[in-house]
Order: structure tokens, then C-alpha cells, then sequence
């Protein structure tokens, strides 16, 4: 009788919720992803703009530092513009025109971006600007001569030398004004440590031109400090590396300014930054506004309308639709056979349904390993069959025998003598027999078959098992042979594995004709003790060598008990072995002989010295 399955539990709904929460987050996430990439790329187009902006302000402040004015501006301005594709536009401090990038007539942007002005700049658009608040490309008067290049060149590569030599290590660099300068390997004017030999102050001795306008910058300086009533005891005098704005000002012969005053190196200091913004005045370009705009570049918006967000939430809605109607469309075709097989699985043992295998997936594999199982459950059900028909075929002729000779001789027509005992006796002997086989299967199937182990010997094995049937073999006229190799052992219950090969034995001395040999031999594999008994019988067809290890099986379809066995012998063996970790194979060959082969897990024990290979006859 079949249960309704709750809906909770059901496979296509639990499909449908999984697939929709999967869909919700993955909405969720996309969502939340382009959210934060356009962000990013907001704020890395911002920055982007930032650094035009002061790349387009670097290159328009070093123009204006080295031209006197802007007239010659407009091919430097249209290639900013190009570049960036930004508009560029300079004007006078009144709004007068000077330069633009875009048609004559366009509107300025509301405000100026920046102001250029080489004398007056904080920004960072130079390495030193931001010291003095002077561009360090604004050098006018301290320019070099080409003469006066050279000759300082050579003059620091003569004390580059002498600090390589002094294991100093440094580098020439060639300032705006055309002075080369020696610094250390970390960018600093001039390694900290100055060797004695190489202080002969040539290098920093001004040249000419570098004095003349020193001396125009220290009157300059004079008459500032005199107009501030401000009276130095000592002449003003300016290092060489001050002309580039790379240190601050001033410096005074003898004393730094930190040694006097404050209030006096406070003044001291204005009046050099105003000499020398005087001095350079002439040489560089008047002030000028800068105007940026955003030319043919569109202006990255990030708008989340109300238009906006009914498209995302309408996308969302569309791609849960889908992914609902997909994973009801693929849960059905699941659970279509899912549905067969259990109900299928619901029929009774006695009808075998299979179920019809119609995809190439997992279900189908399943809808294969289940119409497997009903024909392995066939096989089972028919084996079961007929071993209860042997069961019942293998005790009822004993008992047959003793009920019928028990009843002769209780009415009295045969005498209970010695010999109507014995055959009683053998009769009880093979129902024993079979009892006894039928409780050691059992125990085998319901894993509880109890295995004493110990250390056993291969040889000492074989010995004992061959002097047990060596009155049989005897008596049937066969030939009984053992032999081992290098003594292999095992971790074993001795008992259990006499059975083993005594039924092995048993059965090959029981195909065999007179004249015949068995023989049982042990030898290693690797990790495998490994037992042979081989013998000349009649051999095994090849259509039954499937079937030699199933319970009640025999070759004779007749039953016969005329070749002894009860049919339990090698199921009994394979159970055993499979008990101790190893298998049992047979190979056989028809009019030949046939060896079955007993593998198993040999001890790991060291063993001692073990027997040469032997071989004995009985």
C-alpha cells in the first residue's frame, strides 16, 4: 500500500526551492558586483581625471617657466587636448583669452581648475616646488653656457670617480639650469659622507653666469633686508643647488638662520624668496588661469532612477521565471523514473517488474542497477528453490534408510546384528555430515563463524591434512603427493584450514580413477601463501566450472550418492576462505585433471629457517 509523500519532502519542490534561492542569490550577487565595479570605475575615473589635471598643470607650468610669455602656447595646448580629450583653456587674470582648445566663442567653464604661475606654485607637479614655491624648470639667468655645460661635466665625473674610488657610490644628474650634480644612489644632493681627498670644491665653484646672477640675487636680498631694517653682520651667499629649488633658502656665510634669530632667519628667508622671484621674473611667463573641461570624454553618471531599478527588479523577475519553469521542466523528467522505480520497488517479491531504462544519465544507471538487482533477486529466489528441494533431498534418503531398517527390526523380521548397526550408524555418519555443513554455512553467512588464529606452517599444514586421507587415497588407489616451497606461513585457524583442504582433498580423490595422482603443494607470492590441489581426474566441463563452489551443486545431474558428497563441500571452502581474507579458483580441463587454487594472506611474522622444497609421496 503506498503513502502519500508530503509535499515538503517532495524531490520536484525541493528542486523548485533550491533552484529559486539559487536564482535569489545569484541576482543578489550580480546585483551587488556591478554595484561595486561601477563604483570602482568611478573612482578610478576620478583619479584619472585627478592625474590629467595635474599632468595637463605640470606641462603648461614648466612651459610658462621656461618662455617669458604665452604666445607660443597653442600647439603645446592642442596636444594636451588631443591627448586627454579634455578641453584646455588659459586666460589672463581679467578673463583676456590667451589660448584655447576648443572654438572661438565657447563658453568657460564657471570656475578655473588652477592658476598657473612658475614663481608661485605649492603643487606637486615638480620635485622641489612644493619646498620654495618655485617651479625648479624656472632657472632664467643661471642658465649654462654650453661651455660652461661641459666643463662642470667633466668636473663631476672626475669626482664620481674619486667616490667609486673611495667606495662611495653615486650618480650624475643634469639639473634644469644645465649644472651637473653628483648624488647618492638613494636621490639625495651629494652622499652624506664626503671623503677627504675628493673635497676640493671644484665641482660647486660657480661658474660665471651662476655668479653674476648670484650677485644680482644677493643685492636684490641687501636691499630687501635693509628696507625690513634688518642688518646682517656677514654678506649673503647662496649654494649652487639653491638656484634649482631643491633646498631651502637662505643660506649665511658662517651661520645657518636656525643659529640666529628667529625673527631675523623668518626675514632673511622672505627677502631671498623675494629677490630671487624678482630676478626671475623677466624670464618666465605672466600668471595665467587654467580652465579644464570635459571636452568629447562623457561624464561617468551612476544613476539608480526609478526607471532604472524597475529594470533590474523586471531582469530579476524574468530570470527566476526561467530558472523556475527550466527546473520544473528537468525535476520532471527526474522524477518520472524515480516514480517507476519505487513503484516497482512496491510489487511483491513474486513479481519480477523491470523497469524501462530511458535516459543515459544517473537515473537511468540507478533504473540499470535496479532491474540488475530484480534478476539477481530471481537468481537468489530460484536458488533458494532448490536448495531447500536438496536440503530436504539429502536428508530424507538417511532417514529413509534408518526409519525403514528401524521398522524391520522392530516387527521382528530382521535381527539387530552387528551389521545392521553399522549401516544405521553410517547413515546417522552422512546426516551428521550434512547438518554439520549446514551450520558452518549459516555461521559463514551470518558472520559469526569463529576463527582461532595462529601461526601456522605451510608444510606442517599439507602433512597433516594428506596423513587424514591417506587411508582414502589408499583405498581408492590414487596417489597422494605434498610438496612445498621455501616453507611459507600464515596467520590461520589451523582447524578451520584442515576442513578447507581436507573437502578439497576429499573431492579431488573422489574424481579421480584408480591409478591417479592428487597433489598438494604451498608455496609464496609476494604477500600470499598460496595452495594448490591438483589432480588426473575426469576433469570439469567448462559450462559448470561457473557453478563448482554453489551450495548442493554436483556435475552427476543424477545425484548420485554413489560418488559420495553432499554438495557442500567447496561452497564450504570459498566461505572459509573468504573468512581467512583469500579466495579459491579452479581451472580444469576435461579428460585432464583440475586445481583448485587457495590464496591467502601470509603472516608477516619473520619465520625462522624454513625446509628446503620437498615432496612426498603416499
Amino acid at each position: 500500500m503506498s503513502r502519500a509523500l508530503p509535499l515538503r519532502r517532495s524531490l520536484l519542490v525541493r528542486m523548485l526551492i533550491t533552484s529559486v534561492l539559487i536564482a535569489l542569490c545569484s541576482v543578489a550577487a550580480t546585483a551587488w558586483l556591478a554595484v561595486q565595479t561601477t563604483t570602482r570605475a568611478i573612482q578610478e575615473e576620478q583619479g584619472q581625471v585627478l592625474a590629467e589635471d595635474m599632468d595637463i598643470l605640470r606641462q603648461l607650468s614648466g612651459y610658462a617657466a621656461t618662455h617669458p610669455d604665452w604666445s607660443g602656447v597653442a600647439g603645446t595646448l592642442r596636444a594636451l587636448s588631443h591627448r586627454t580629450g579634455r578641453r584646455i583653456a588659459l586666460t589672463a587674470g581679467d578673463r583676456t583669452p590667451l589660448a584655447d582648445s576648443a572654438a572661438r566663442g565657447t563658453s568657460l567653464p564657471p570656475r578655473a581648475a588652477a592658476t598657473v604661475d612658475p614663481l608661485r606654485t605649492d603643487t606637486y607637479t615638480e620635485p622641489g616646488a612644493q619646498l620654495t614655491g618655485v617651479d625648479p624648470r624656472a632657472v632664467g639667468p643661471y642658465r649654462l653656457t654650453r661651455n660652461e655645460r661641459l666643463t662642470v661635466a667633466k668636473l663631476a665625473v672626475v669626482r664620481g670617480l674619486c667616490f667609486a674610488r673611495a667606495g662611495v657610490r653615486t650618480r650624475t644628474e643634469e639639473t634644469p639650469s644645465g649644472r651637473t650634480v653628483l648624488r647618492g644612489v638613494d636621490g639625495t644632493l651629494d652622499p652624506g659622507f664626503v671623503p677627504a681627498e675628493c673635497a676640493d670644491g671644484r665641482l660647486n665653484t660657480p661658474t660665471p653666469t651662476e655668479q653674476k646672477a648670484l650677485d644680482v640675487l644677493s643685492a636684490l636680498s641687501r636691499t630687501c633686508l635693509d628696507r625690513h631694517g634688518a642688518h646682517l653682520g656677514h654678506s649673503l651667499a647662496l649654494p649652487l643647488e639653491a638656484v634649482d629649488a631643491t633646498t631651502p633658502l637662505p643660506y649665511l656665510t658662517g651661520k645657518r638662520p636656525a643659529d640666529r634669530d628667529g625673527a631675523l632667519a623668518r626675514t632673511a628667508n622672505a627677502c631671498v624668496a623675494e629677490a630671487r622671484r624678482t630676478q626671475l621674473d623677466p624670464y618666465v611667463a605672466p600668471v595665467a588661469e587654467l580652465f579644464l573641461g570635459t571636452g568629447d570624454r562623457p561624464v561617468p553618471r551612476f544613476d539608480m532612477s526609478a526607471a532604472n531599478k524597475a529594470k533590474v527588479f523586471g531582469v530579476a523577475g524574468l530570470v527566476l521565471a526561467l530558472t523556475v519553469a527550466v527546473t520544473a521542466l528537468v525535476a520532471t523528467r527526474l522524477v518520472r523514473p524515480l516514480r517507476a522505480l519505487t513503484q516497482a520497488a512496491r510489487q511483491p517479491p513474486e513479481r519480477h517488474v523491470r523497469v524501462p531504462v530511458t535516459t543515459q544519465d544517473e537515473t537511468g544507471i540507478l533504473a540499470l542497477a535496479f532491474n540488475e538487482l530484480t534478476e539477481r533477486r530471481e537468481r537468489m529466489e530460484a536458488q533458494r528453490k532448490a536448495m531447500v528441494s536438496d536440503i530436504a533431498h539429502e536428508l530424507r534418503t538417511p532417514l529413509t534408510n534408518i526409519r525403514g531398517w528401524l521398522e524391520v527390526a522392530r516387527d521382528g523380521l530382521v535381527e539387530p546384528d552387528r551389521e545392521l548397526l553399522s549401516s544405521l550408524h553410517e547413515e546417522a555418519v552422512v546426516l551428521q555430515r550434512v547438518i554439520d555443513d549446514l551450520q558452518d554455512l549459516a555461521a559463514a553467512d551470518a558472520g559469526t563463524l569463529r576463527l582461532r588464529r595462529e601461526e601456522v606452517r605451510a608444510d606442517e599444514l599439507l602433512d597433516q591434512v594428506a596423513a587424514a586421507h591417506r587411508v582414502g587415497a589408499e583405498a581408492a588407489g590414487v596417489r597422494l603427493l605434498t610438496g612445498t616451497d621455501a616453507g611459507p606461513r600464515l596467520d590461520a585457524d589451523p582447524v578451520r584450514m584442515r576442513q578447507a583442504l581436507g573437502n578439497l582433498v576429499s573431492n579431488a580423490i573422489r574424481h579421480t580413477p584408480a591409478g591417479g595422482t592428487v597433489t598438494l603443494r604451498a608455496h609464496r607470492e609476494e604477500d600470499e601463501a598460496v595452495f594448490t590441489v591438483a589432480d588426473t581426474g575426469t576433469g570439469i566441463a567448462p559450462a559448470d566450472l561457473a557453478h563448482v563452489f554453489d551450495r548442493f551443486w554436483r556435475a552427476e545431474k543424477s545425484r548420485s550418492r554413489r560418488t559420495g558428497g553432499s554438495g557442500l563441500g567447496l561452497a564450504i571452502v570459498r566461505q572459509l576462505a573468504a573468512a581467512h581474507g583469500g579466495t579459491v579458483t579452479v581451472t580444469s580441463e576435461p579428460g585432464t585433471g583440475s586445481a583448485f587454487t587457495l590464496r591467502l594472506p601470509a603472516a608477516r611474522t619473520p619465520a625462522g629457517p624454513a625446509p628446503g622444497p620437498a615432496t612426498t609421496e603416499s
